[in-house]
């Protein structure tokens, strides 16, 4: 619920914060979304974003980030490394290259790499983080819906 919050915090504080030139440029992109309207408003489109969102991504984002490249960075040979170990350099590359994927997004994308990156350190549990970025997931879901705000859904 707390990377949720930081998600929308800056939007929600500062008006017109995405326009600022770190957040909307050729290379980070703008928060728009590029939905057409006629899907907005359709519900089987909906229901599949939702569940994509809410349980097909953070699963196959922590597989990949958490599971596979944080061990990865370690060691190649990643099997061998245990879930959870921590090194400074895989710790903050996976962040940056998670916040990297979010796009306009970034900062935030960073601080939510970081938190989870952290998490799986501290518990050396993947289904902590799988479930922490569900909930993360399913909270922004409901808000899209609920507030209209789209763009978090590029």
């Amino acid at each position: 619920m707390a990377v949720f919050a930081i998600w929308i915090g800056p939007d929600l504080l500062w008006p017109g914060y995405r326009d600022f030139w770190l957040f909307h440029n050729g290379i980070t992109g703008i928060a728009r979304s590029s939905l057409p309207a006629h899907l907005r408003s359709n519900a089987f489109f909906v229901a599949v974003r939702v569940l994509e969102s809410a349980v097909l991504v953070p699963v196959l984002e922590e597989l990949f980030w958490r599971g596979w490249l944080m061990r990865w960075a370690i060691r190649p040979d990643f099997e061998s490394v245990s879930l959870g170990q921590y090194t400074a350099v895989s710790f903050w590359f996976v962040a940056v290259l998670f916040a990297s994927e979010h796009g306009p997004y970034w900062e935030v994308g960073l601080i939510a790499g970081v938190a989870y990156n952290w998490w799986l350190v501290r518990t050396r549990n993947l289904a902590d983080c799988i479930l922490a970025h569900a909930v993360t997931n399913a909270l922004l879901a409901g808000y899209v819906l609920i507030f209209d705000q789209w763009q978090y859904w590029l």
